[in-house]
């Protein structure tokens, strides 16, 4: 059961978390309304739809961004605070044991580790669906596609090669489609152009030719238009970094499965970020029992130099998380190791301090 110990260092963990995000996310909005409302004014955003469909989105997308480096602030602080108050000596002196200690950091850690899995995974893609759409209609248009000489597979044995695409009129140009089975070709169309009809939801095909081969056998066929339905859209081949972003976890990973089926260059983007949405939560962790560590130790410098220390530390476990990020998508590191890397060697120097910590 939990003492009043416990609940003293939980209410001072989370008040002091609480009370920090929010200042930072209060200062957040002001600079960001600061950048925006000029775009605000010029394209007539109603009042209420800057408050609810953009900020009221924004919010819970920065919490969870700013979480472990706020939580790891807020351990700091109060816990220089205690020790330089000396109540660190008087718990440990009282008969409770350093590790003992430990819990109510670890039930507070893990209790935002779990919000921060749920804001990741469920929460925040929904919110940013709102976000994004108030942003590309009152703020920036979405990003166009600039794709060229697009060759990809969109079904199994079913590939598709296109010069250009108008994303404007929904045209792709020197278009063709190949269907392979057993490594042989058997089918295989050419057309100077391919419309998508969104109202019929099928494809116009302009000034075509139709090769279907069986063995030795080939047939030929031209024409000048062929309506027909094909197996994919243009989303398949249009899609921006920004839309996972707006998928859950399971939506995510089907998202994923079809991006390797296709052959996408951006499989590694994905997949960074599904793995990160459980990674970083659990950065949380580690950062409270570094926190705990370097903070419990009672210094002539005081609280000053352990949140001096705490911050610098904080923003070397980010700044290695990006390196280790740019090498899965720029390289060749798998993109599972590229976002657990900095937990596990920032967990192994945790263990150090904690057990060099003053006991």
């Amino acid at each position: 059961m939990l003492k009043k110990l416990d609940i003293y260092i939980i209410r001072k963990f989370l008040g002091t978390f609480v009370y920090a995000i929010t200042l930072i996310i209060l200062i957040v909005i002001i600079f960001d309304l600061s950048e925006k409302i000029d775009d605000f004014i010029e394209n007539q955003a109603p009042l209420r739809a800057i408050l609810f469909s953009y900020y009221l989105n924004f919010v819970p997308y920065f919490i969870n961004l700013f979480s472990p480096l706020f939580t790891f602030i807020a351990v700091i602080f109060f816990t220089s605070r205690l020790a330089f108050n000396s109540e660190i000596i008087a718990i440990l002196s009282s008969g409770i044991s350093f590790r003992r200690m430990l819990l109510p950091y670890l039930l507070s850690a893990i209790l935002l580790s779990l919000v921060s899995i749920y804001l990741s995974n469920s929460l925040i893609p929904r919110a940013n669906e709102n976000r994004l759409a108030f942003e590309y209609t009152y703020v920036k248009s979405p990003e166009t596609f600039g794709g060229r000489n697009i060759h990809m597979q969109v079904r199994p044995g079913i590939f598709v090669y296109l010069e250009s695409f108008n994303e404007r009129t929904q045209t792709a140009y020197r278009f063709s489609i190949e269907k392979i089975a057993d490594g042989k070709l058997f089918y295989k169309l050419l057309a100077d152009l391919a419309r998508y009809d969104e109202n019929e939801s099928l494809w116009i095909i302009e000034n075509y030719n139709i090769r279907e081969i069986d063995g030795l056998d080939e047939n030929l066929r031209f024409g000048y238009r062929l309506d027909t339905l094909l197996p994919f859209t243009p989303y398949d081949f249009i899609q921006n970094l920004k839309d996972m972003e707006t998928m859950n976890f399971r939506e995510l990973n089907a998202f994923i499965a079809n991006e390797k089926l296709k052959g996408s260059e951006a499989v590694s983007f994905y997949e960074v970020e599904k793995h990160r949405r459980i990674a970083f939560p659990f950065a949380t962790l580690v950062l409270t029992f570094i926190g705990v560590a370097l903070s419990s130790r009672k210094v002539r410098g005081g609280i000053g130099l352990h949140l001096g220390a705490g911050i610098a530390l904080s923003f070397s476990f980010i700044l290695f998380m990006q390196v280790t990020t740019t090498f899965a998508t720029k390289g060749n590191l798998h993109p599972m190791l590229s976002v657990w890397i900095p937990n596990l060697l920032f967990g192994l120097l945790g263990v150090y301090l904690l057990r060099t910590a003053p006991k």
